[in-house]
């Protein structure tokens, strides 16, 4: 790896993380040697790139720091092309032409030396069938998430009884066969999945959850870890 990809790379290891990251950790990253990390540290803060720690301590990246997003690795290029592949796989149209135009607007970015690894890429998903579970648009129920609105739902269960409900969305969760509408039920007062295929109407209400999305989240989170405990428990 040449000098100026390794500076880049430090850089952003450091800006994707949440805490001091040590000389070992960078230096086990890019299979450089500590005295080489230590080095190439000075160098960046130099250059007034903010950097603050020490040896021993660990770096941590001033979060106000500018830099052109966009300065994209074979690596990180290859990534996405496996998200867009796998997104796709879903069957969802809207999330798949949204991950497509993500890969247009890198490709009209990105230096010409790396459009190659987008037009003939060295990573690839296995051929498979995409799945069919999407009866409705759900751009409804990412809307609603991201804005913190409650939701009013008609759900069909198996028994092909259907009900009315209230929701608090938390996240729009998909497997290989089906997703799920991941939400606070008001009428069971607990958390609860429908599988989206089964949602009969969907409205999404003016009116607000009351609860921070993040702290819905966490409370999902916590629910979540309360019933894996039970079934891990159960003989």
């Amino acid at each position: 790896m040449r000098k100026a990809e390794r500076l880049f790379q430090i850089i952003q290891i450091l800006r994707r993380s949440s805490h001091p990251v040590t000389s070992a950790q960078l230096a086990d990253e890019l299979e450089v040697a500590r005295r080489t990390i230590y080095r190439d540290i000075a160098h960046l803060i130099g250059q007034r790139v903010p950097i603050e720690g020490e040896a021993g301590f660990g770096y941590v990246l001033d979060p106000r720091y500018d830099m052109p997003p966009l300065m994209l690795t074979p690596e990180e290029i290859e990534a996405v092309l496996l998200g867009v592949q796998m997104v796709a796989k879903l069957g969802d149209p809207a999330i798949t032409n949204a991950a497509k135009d993500v890969l247009a607007k890198i490709a009209s970015a990105i230096p010409g030396d790396l459009l190659p690894f987008i037009a003939e890429p060295a990573v690839g998903l296995k051929p498979g069938e995409i799945t069919n579970g999407f009866a409705f648009d759900t751009r409804p129920l990412r809307r609603a998430i991201r804005e913190g609105r409650k939701m009013q739902l008609d759900y069909c269960a198996v028994s092909g009884e259907v009900t009315h409900r209230i929701v608090w969305p938390v996240l729009l969760g998909y497997a290989d066969a089906h997703s799920l509408l991941i939400a606070w039920c008001e009428s069971k007062q607990a958390f609860r999945h429908f599988r989206t295929e089964r949602i009969v109407n969907l409205e999404v209400l003016e009116e607000a959850i009351g609860v921070s999305k993040g702290k819905l989240r966490q409370q999902w989170l916590q629910w979540r870890e309360v019933e894996l405990s039970r079934s891990r428990s159960t003989p």
